[in-house]
């Protein structure tokens, strides 16, 4: 589980201490050795509970874009504002204890956020489920778990029954829902090896996954299910979602290993009845509903030097296109306009109500690239892990540029600093966000 992930190990100059001090030990000792000779299972085995997870203390300062339509749309009843810094401290604690064929696992978060609105502190329980495995190849589980359907690594359209992912910070932990489900796992010796089976629902009854669907959702069962198969070295999956609290969708993905440092991945997902927010004519706010089609393709590459590079693109077909974003910002625009002259807010907070959730989402267009490049300990230097992400609209060209370095030179402890430029000009998806820049220092313990 990542929760049980250790913090960065020492480096190169301390492990050939170990091992020069492994031998000099050893050498005297082989005689003995030859003459008796013992293994302890025990100091193998699984210890029945298991405690992990990290203090994290981050800071960031935002510089706001005042002409861009979020911070109008963010902004337009408060006082002006072209800055402001916010300071995090967050904990998680990860858990499993095991018992015979029964397992509880549980991952709790809580952090405490302080910025210009005040202080404000969360805890949420993000995983807590029991899993029953009564025989090999089957297992049962029910609770609140977070599932990872998809291969993608910024990007996952077929994740029907998850939260999606930042692909500013994809690998961050994402609270799950609660389920109960099942797996059944085949495996064979010729060209398809292993089969596996998850069914399972997602439940909004009651106070049971009440963001899973729209807010008046009057309960459903929300059947899910997956199918994996490893078919000559390839992994692939096919998933479905049926009718429910939110449409039906159906989808699948693939991975497959082309050499050791070489891999390609891809997802495609339609989805019935995506409901989205749009202008109508003469200004009008309407509400579209019509199926849609997203996917994408990716890879992975790993170069002698250590240099790893991952690229994906990605349709979002429940976007809007270079045209409809162009609409909506330039709507904005003109209301705020308006709001200076006559000090009316009515157009402004309509356009908010309907725009802002859409709006404020990382990609809320059609079409991306995305790039990250990671080279470890470049030129030798030990600890040090640079890395450059560019994030870009495909359609009118603005993006988003990302240099981090990342230092993991004590036992447990990360430290990274980020920095984060947009540019797109105006009624352009990184041209309109609400900040053009932003800088993060994160320090990370894990425990």
């Amino acid at each position: 589980m990542r929760g049980f992930m250790r913090g960065p190990m020492r480096g190169t100059t301390r492990r050939l201490r170990r091992a020069a001090l492994l031998l000099c030990l050893a050498v005297p000792a082989l005689g003995a050795a030859q003459e008796s000779y013992s293994f302890d299972v025990s100091s193998f085995e699984k210890r029945p509970f298991e405690l992990g997870g990290y203090a994290e203390l981050r800071a960031e300062s935002f510089w706001l874009d005042q002409d861009s339509a979020l911070y109008q749309l963010g902004f337009f009843d408060q006082a002006p504002r072209s800055r402001f810094t916010r300071g995090t401290g967050t904990v998680q604690l990860t858990g499993q204890y095991r018992r015979g064929i029964v397992s509880a696992d549980f991952v709790a978060h809580s952090s405490y956020q302080d910025d210009y609105r005040g202080a404000e502190q969360d805890t949420r329980l993000y995983e807590g489920y029991l899993s029953v495995q009564p025989a090999t190849g089957q297992r049962y589980e029910l609770g609140k778990k977070a599932l990872a359907w998809g291969k993608g690594y910024a990007w996952n359209p077929v994740g029907f029954v998850q939260r999606p992912k930042d692909p500013n910070d994809p690998d961050l932990a994402r609270q799950g829902f609660t389920i109960a489900g099942a797996e059944f796992i085949h495996s064979g010796s010729g060209d398809l090896k292993t089969v596996a089976f998850t069914p399972l629902m997602v439940p909004t009854f009651g106070a049971a996954n009440a963001d899973f669907g729209a807010a008046d959702d009057a309960g459903h069962a929300n059947p899910a299910a997956k199918l994996y198969l490893l078919y000559k070295d390839t992994d692939i999956d096919f998933m479905m979602l049926g009718q429910g609290s939110r449409s039906a969708r159906y989808g699948a993905d693939f991975s497959r290993n082309l050499a050791t440092n070489f891999e390609i991945h891809g997802e495609w997902a339609h989805i019935d009845g995506a409901v989205r927010p749009v202008l109508g004519p003469g200004g009008a706010i309407a509400v579209r509903e019509s199926s849609a089609e997203s996917y994408l393709l990716g890879l992975r590459y790993l170069t002698e030097g250590e240099l790893t590079a991952i690229a994906e693109y990605y349709h979002n077909g429940t976007g809007y296109s270079e045209a409809e974003l162009g609409a909506i910002t330039s709507a904005v625009h003109d209301a705020y306009d308006q709001y200076r002259l006559d000090g009316d807010p009515t157009r402004l907070q309509h356009l908010r109500s309907a725009f802002q959730p859409t709006l404020m989402q990382p990609n809320p267009g059609r079409n991306y690239l995305y790039l990250r490049l990671s080279q470890n300990q470049p030129f030798d230097i030990l600890y040090w892990t640079p890395a450059l992400t560019v994030m870009t609209n495909l359609d009118d060209h603005s993006y988003s540029l990302a240099p981090e370095l990342l230092y993991t030179g004590i036992n447990n402890l990360e430290l990274r600093a980020r920095l984060f430029w947009l540019h797109g000009s105006r009624q352009s998806d990184f041209g309109e966000k609400q900040n053009d820049r932003r800088a993060e220092l994160r320090l990370r313990y894990y425990f």
